[in-house]
């Protein structure tokens, strides 16, 4: 049964790397529901953060294949439950329609979201949270004139303690004896 995973790769910045990642799941017909690419903690490296619906089977033999790319150090597949998950959005609302009405306000603050910028003829809304707060604030704001609204991919980070660096520091530890 398909459910939602998220892949985190740990990679050098090499030229055609995205391009080698997208053509596995092109030929598995995968469809990528988000994907980040950030730098991480580590110096000269960088995360991949790639969301996908699949079956176990299929996320761990890709994990497994993107494993073989030269340029790959590590790729972890988790499940919800094992990461904490974010993402960030952006609205745009006609000016006079925050400054004058309430229940603009009182949904904003439900939500946490912060005014950014302050314009004569729009204002700019800002929220981080998860990604049903994020559609659950766009459909609110759709009756009060919603003009743009935009969201990030997913970032994420595993609920282990270990993390990635202190495994890369284990590995070179461990070659080097």
């Amino acid at each position: 049964m398909k459910e939602q995973y998220t892949l985190t790769v740990y990679t050098e910045d090499q030229i055609g790397l995205i391009n080698k990642i997208t053509i596995m799941f092109f030929r598995k017909k995968i469809n990528l529901n988000s994907l980040n690419i950030s730098s991480c903690e580590i110096d000269n490296m960088y995360r991949f953060t790639i969301v996908v619906s699949e079956t176990f089977e299929i996320v761990k033999n890709l994990t497994f294949q993107i494993e073989k790319i030269i340029e790959v150090y590590k790729c972890y597949y988790s499940r919800d439950s094992e990461i904490i998950t974010t993402l960030a959005a952006l609205f745009k609302l006609p000016t006079d329609r925050i400054m004058n009405d309430d229940v603009i306000n009182q949904i904003l603050r439900k939500y946490g979201a912060n005014l950014i910028s302050i314009e004569k003829d729009y204002t700019i809304i800002d929220l981080t949270g998860q990604e049903s707060e994020v559609d659950e604030l766009t459909s609110e704001l759709v009756p009060y004139g919603l003009i743009e609204f935009i969201k990030s991919s997913r970032i994420a980070l595993i609920r282990s303690g270990k993390g990635f660096k202190k495994e890369l520091l284990e590995m070179e530890t461990i070659s080097h004896a």
